[in-house]
């Protein structure tokens, strides 16, 4: 957030202000998703693109390797793994239909 405020690129940001419904697999219900980041950035010409950002660890944007016996945490992250790509899949088809960009940033991108 610091950076988003601090970053002359940045002229517009909010934090989980836009909702998303998507269908869960786990349950076949309806859900709302809360992407972390809404971001507008202006380049040097002026053009201003609008971006959906998705803050996650690492380790949960990779499908869980079965151990030999499941475990909870197996189950738990196999669980999350599920719900995060139905949040993320529509996601992207809510920033193609607006003409936006979704990312999920790890720890990888991030100035720490």
């Amino acid at each position: 957030m610091v950076y988003c405020d601090t970053t002359d690129k940045i002229v517009k940001w909010a934090s989980e202000e836009v909702t998303i419904k998507y269908i869960s697999p786990l349950d076949k219900r309806w859900h709302k998703y809360y992407p972390d980041f809404y971001v507008e950035l202006t380049n040097q010409k002026g053009i201003t693109k609008q971006y959906l950002i998705e803050i996650k660890p690492k380790k949960q944007l990779k499908k869980p390797k079965q151990p030999s016996r499941k475990s909870k945490s197996f189950i738990w992250e196999s669980r999350e793994y599920v719900k995060n790509m139905s949040k993320w899949e529509a996601a992207e088809r809510f920033c193609n239909h607006k003409g936006w960009i979704f990312k999920v940033l790890t720890e990888d991108h991030l100035l720490l």
